[in-house]
């Protein structure tokens, strides 16, 4: 019996006593009385208090004989409790672990710690393969199998980068390279086993070409490096090009943009770009694998903190779906696919992934479904790295300050149960909804989608009308603001698109109409997961103004209709004009009395719009606090209330 908690407390193995530790390092023996009535608690005296240490005794264990104890330096230790010996068994680094590659081939996983020790485990058989210590070189922060499984890759935090062989570790000294001082912190081989790519701290990609001259033996070489962002690099992938077969890489930052390099025109000491593209607005990307081929056309997954995942079309970059992601405390930030496994009776893809302590599955393709998604912690502290194995039915993680590399063994079966669960088809977005489908807000969606229906076949009641169960892809912008959700422009135009091009690769037609259901998906996969918080419109009051003489943020009102005027997407003054006079409830006969107040604007009064912006100038105040922004002008609940609502789930 093991007793875990401030004061841990356990009962002796032989005598009616139990033991109770202290948060001063005592441990307390107490006796259990055995007269008492039936149905009374046990009583109990103090007999002895022993002073054992200045430290709080925070774990108490019961055990006969011998035992194993493990400690915070990673030493496993047996004690032999009848002659007060003890034998360590095992000891283990003590450094964290930030760097976990799985081989292709074969049941071994690679790990390095940042003490410069790197082994190769079988994790089948639960022995050590080979191991190799770095004398010269320390902190590895990254490792990589070639898809043939021949070169093992390592990544230093000194900016190193040696290329061993897999089977003994060993390398050729013309293979060790230093071309940065920046830590390395993205490793990856192409798919023919001809390009190793780098991504450091100083937001430049490095690339290695194998090379094979007539004349000399094959050997790596240094390709070229090239500073291509402005923010950290968070992800690097090789992939195929899909009219040859010649390899493609990209990196994504947290500049938004994803670059592609001219891997077939760069020469030694000089790597050339392809693209570079911006692919969010807001939102900042965090990482990206390839989608599976379920679709006539081929996708590169994104994901962002926002909570979203964005499919891209791989040759276009346009923005072709957005999905709610899975919301477990906080973003994905790596993603693997699983290959297929034979274990799974299914012929489902899913893709692993980490958060920021949590590893999770989905199963594909996705849709948004929030029950085709589960997660557990796997290291409280952290997770810094992911890895899955060759045959799909174990995944690997790297904790940070536990100095551990966990196996995790994948149940496809638990997932498809919990996914079945959760009902078919537009079932499961039902409870994405505020009250679900019996709720009031899905009741305003259909009154809502409804208007639209009659809005735009007309009001004339005197001729027959045809009933549609659709509306045409122009209403939905307004559709969705009327659910309190203000798409940006860009939004708009990847969420037309999205319906747009959704089965133009199968039928070669645009589709021009959305029905209910399709619509509720729209809605819940592009809207913001958890609304606008209190935080988020504090920051942007911060960022764009200053504070007041209590301390809280306040926008000043010809700076705001400034910004609306000449930042992001700008707005001219009449739709600035429009857009308040909407909000604000302001209306004709408002605007009359202003003219007719206000002699000395006669100027404007040919102009309905400069009457209107004009008439803004009284309805805004000079000064704007969050709250006068969130609730009198947008109409939003009270940052209170926004407060209380709902999180990401734990």
């Amino acid at each position: 019996m093991v007793g875990w908690s401030p004061n841990p407390s356990v009962f002796h193995w032989t005598k009616p006593q139990v033991l109770t530790a202290t948060a001063a390092g005592e441990l307390v023996v107490w006796e259990v009385l055995k007269c008492f009535a039936a149905n009374q608690p046990a009583g109990k005296d103090q007999i002895r208090t022993f002073h054992l240490q200045k430290d709080p005794i925070t774990v108490l264990a019961v055990t006969d004989r011998n035992f194993v104890v493990s400690t915070v330096t990673s030493t496993i230790v047996h004690v032999k409790a009848q002659k007060n010996t003890s034998q360590i068994l095992l000891h283990a680094d003590s450094e964290p672990l930030h760097a976990v590659a799985c081989h292709p081939k074969q049941p071994a996983v690679a790990m390095g710690s940042q003490g410069g020790i790197l082994r190769v485990w079988d994790y089948n058989n639960k022995l050590i393969i080979c191991s190799k210590a770095f004398e010269t070189e320390k902190q590895i922060q990254c490792v990589a199998f070639d898809p043939q499984g021949f070169y093992l890759a390592v990544g230093f935090g000194t900016g190193a980068v040696h290329i061993l062989n897999s089977s003994t570790l060993q390398s050729d000294p013309e293979e060790c390279f230093h071309c940065t001082k920046d830590s390395i912190e993205h490793i990856t081989f192409s798919p023919d086993s001809k390009y190793l790519a780098t991504a450091d701290v100083g937001k430049a990609v490095t690339v290695f070409h194998f090379q094979t001259n007539k004349g000399s033996s094959p050997r790596w070489m240094y390709l070229g490096r090239y500073r291509s962002h402005y923010k950290p690099i968070k992800d690097l992938l090789f992939g195929i090009h899909l009219d040859s077969t010649q390899p493609r890489l990209l990196s994504l930052g947290m500049d938004r943009r994803l670059v592609e390099y001219d891997l077939e025109k760069s020469e030694e000491n000089n790597l050339l770009i392809l693209s570079s593209e911006r692919i969010e607005q807001s939102a900042v990307p965090l990482c990206m694998t390839w989608y599976p081929p379920l679709t006539a056309e081929q996708f590169l997954l994104v994901a962002s903190d926002q909570y979203k995942i964005k499919l891209l079309n791989s040759t276009t970059k346009m923005c072709r779906k957005t999905l709610l992601g899975p919301t477990y405390g906080s973003p994905i930030k790596k993603v693997e696919l699983l290959p297929l496994s034979k274990a799974a009776k299914t012929n489902s893809y899913y893709l692993a992934y980490i958060t920021e302590d949590k590893l999770g599955l989905q199963i594909l393709p996705l849709d948004g479904n929030p029950y085709k998604s589960n997660a557990l912690i796997c290291h409280p502290t952290g997770v810094s790295a992911l890895a899955c194995s060759y045959d799909g039915r174990f995944v690997f993680t790297a904790g940070r300050s536990d100095y551990s590399v966990l196996l995790w063994e994948i149940s496809f079966n638990a997932l498809e149960a919990a996914a079945a669960l959760g009902g078919k088809d537009i079932v499961p977005f039902y409870t994405l909804l505020e009250g679900g489908r019996d709720g009031k807000f899905y009741r305003e969606m259909e009154e809502f989608f409804y208007y639209c229906q009659i809005s735009h076949q007309g009001t004339n009641l005197m001729k027959k009308q045809q009933v549609s169960t659709t509306i045409p892809l122009s209403e939905v912008p307004s559709l969705m603001r009327a659910l309190n959700y203000f798409p940006s422009e860009k939004e708009i135009e990847d969420m037309l698109n999205e319906v747009k091009f959704s089965r133009y690769a199968e039928t070669g037609k645009y589709v021009t109409d959305i029905d209910l259901e399709e619509f509720i998906k729209l809605y819940v996969n592009h809207r913001p997961a958890f609304g606008i918080s209190h935080d988020e419109i504090a920051q942007a009051f911060r960022v764009l103004g200053a504070c007041d003489r209590t301390g809280q943020p306040v926008l000043q009102r010809h700076d705001l209709l400034e910004l609306l005027q000449t930042r992001g997407e700008p707005m001219t003054e009449e739709e600035i004009a429009e857009c308040f006079t909407r909000l604000l409830g302001l209306n004709e006969e408002d605007e009359e009395e202003e003219g007719a107040s206000g002699g000395e604007s006669s100027d404007h009064e040919s102009d309905g719009g400069d009457s209107k912006y004009t008439l803004l100038e009284c309805a805004i105040p000079d000064v704007i606090s969050m709250e006068t922004f969130a609730s009198h002008i947008l109409g939003f609940p009270s940052l209170t209330e926004q407060s209380g609502r709902s999180s990401p789930r734990n």
